[in-house]
């Protein structure tokens, strides 16, 4: 909670740029564990290529990116953030990924394979979409 209120107080009245986010995303990543790193530059990478709309800022002091209106859509938890055995890319509410009545919203990464790259591209195409 702390980081989300240093968040919030950094982006003022005016908010932060985009060029500002974006350093602050790179350094949040930077400063993570190697496991935890890998899988949040490739997951960084895929956004940026896959859904150049979505906005990167840090969130909770982790990677996120969000939309224009400031909703985050997808985000990167580290495993070592909470002491976890895995990292989780998450989705809120604003991505597009209803499937009937029930659906999941949060994917666990124990390491980067080309099959969980392709999953990844397909679900933040869908959530962007």
């Amino acid at each position: 909670m702390k980081e989300r209120a240093a968040e919030l107080r950094a982006q003022g009245r005016g908010g932060q740029k985009k060029a500002d986010n974006l350093q602050a995303v790179i350094d949040a990543i930077a400063a993570m564990p190697d496991a935890d790193r890998a899988l949040a530059e490739r997951i960084h990478v895929l956004v940026l290529e896959h859904a150049p709309s979505l906005l990167p800022k840090t969130w909770y002091g982790m990677p996120a990116y969000a939309t224009e209106a400031g909703k985050v859509v997808c985000f990167f938890q580290g495993a070592s953030k909470f002491e976890a055995r895995y990292a989780t890319l998450g989705f809120n509410d604003a991505a597009n990924l209803d499937d009937g009545a029930m659906w999941p919203t949060a994917f666990a990464i124990v390491e980067w394979t080309p099959a969980v790259e392709k999953r990844v591209v397909e679900l933040i195409t869908a959530a962007v979409a």
